[in-house]
């Protein structure tokens, strides 16, 4: 029986270079959105024709408790089963400490912390055997910005989270995998100055493709010297 993988926010960027690779590596693939139907069902098209797989599109908040325990439930009516979760959706709205209000703030741990959280409690019965990956980011341990306060609490938050799941469901594998700057569409449509200057100040010389993370990410799922908990850095 073919493997299953969950990938939250993959319409796009990193989610949907996920999609993709493991779809080519033989697994069925969860496409998670929440607003982006035409991106996601396009992608479903083209991984169902590009390989012999199947594709599931689910729209879920993550945030919210009913519509994640929904999506569980189709995704175990569908497959049986959950092999990978990736929890890579995420929310970010940049902008000087002094412009954040509270809800600002909160509305970003409610998606990349709670969010994470919720979709692994939900999942948590289905995972025995499994991997969970969390999508964090360099951010989160030695790259810091004003106009970031909130986002990289949110990531160290994640890798909290990751290793203190690792503990809760111990026949679980956790894994946090901290990007750098990425090839994305969100990022490519920044201030070319302002992201020529964290390029410079994070010593990247370029930004990672989405592809290349992917596939590093892929490999980590059968490597055994990667223990639950591990907090790895791209």
């Amino acid at each position: 029986m073919s493997k299953t993988v969950l990938v939250t926010g993959s319409s796009k960027g990193v989610g949907k270079a996920l999609i993709l690779e493991f779809a080519k590596n033989g697994y069925n693939v969860v496409i998670n959105y929440l607003t982006n139907k035409e991106k996601a069902e396009a992608l479903k098209n083209t991984v169902e024709n590009m390989y012999n797989i199947s594709a599931l599109v689910v729209q879920s908040d993550i945030t919210n408790d009913n519509e994640v325990r929904k999506m569980i439930d189709t995704i175990i009516k569908t497959y049986g089963r959950i092999d990978v979760l990736i929890n890579n959706a995420v929310y970010e709205n940049d902008d000087t400490y002094l412009n954040k209000t509270k809800e600002d703030f909160l509305k970003t741990f409610e998606v990349n912390v709670y969010g994470a959280f919720n979709v692994i409690k939900q999942a948590s019965k289905y995972l025995d055997g499994s991997t969970a990956i969390n999508i964090s980011s360099r951010d989160s341990v030695d790259t810091y910005s004003e106009l970031t306060i909130d986002y990289s609490a949110s990531k160290a938050a994640l890798n909290s989270i990751t290793s203190s799941y690792a503990l809760a469901l111990p026949n679980t594998k956790f894994i946090s995998v901290l990007l750098p700057w990425m090839n994305t569409e969100s990022v490519k449509e920044m201030y070319p100055e302002y992201l020529e200057s964290e390029l410079k100040r994070t010593n990247q010389e370029m930004l990672m493709e989405p592809e290349a993370a992917s596939k590093q990410i892929y490999d980590f799922i059968d490597n055994d010297d990667i223990k639950s908990g591990s907090i790895i850095k791209l």
